[in-house]
């Protein structure tokens, strides 16, 4: 089962993301005033999804057309032992413990205007 999380504030307007099985387990807000990156808001809605495996790859291009591309937005979702990472336009799948292929999408994240301390995600 594929595990993962979207900020709603991160998705485009007019970003309509349809995901046959993709279910929205969790929604929470959560105040982000003291790590929200210049020009992110300070309010961040969570969504936490999951869906079959099979979902993996139209997820990803669905979040990769939908993320906005402005404040260094990404997505982020497990599957099997890979961890997919999404940027706007662009998708990182990698083993998780593969340092080189965390390392390729952490860079990515800094040239795209994501925040150090916000490209924390756990392998």
């Amino acid at each position: 089962m594929l595990q993962g999380r979207i900020l709603a504030e991160s998705l485009r307007v007019g970003c309509d993301i349809r995901v046959p099985d993709l279910r929205i387990v969790r929604i929470a807000r959560e105040d982000v005033s003291g790590s929200a990156a210049a020009g992110q808001p300070e309010t961040w809605t969570l969504l936490d999804v999951e869906a079959p495996d099979r979902a993996a790859d139209e997820l990803a291009a669905a979040l990769a057309a939908g993320l906005a591309d402005d404040r260094g937005w990404y997505a982020d979702f497990r599957v099997g032992d890979e961890h997919v990472v999404v940027f706007p336009g662009r998708v990182f799948r990698y083993l998780m413990g593969d340092e080189s292929g965390r390392r390729a999408a952490v860079e990515h994240g800094r040239a795209v205007g994501v925040p150090d301390h916000q490209l924390d995600w756990g392998d």
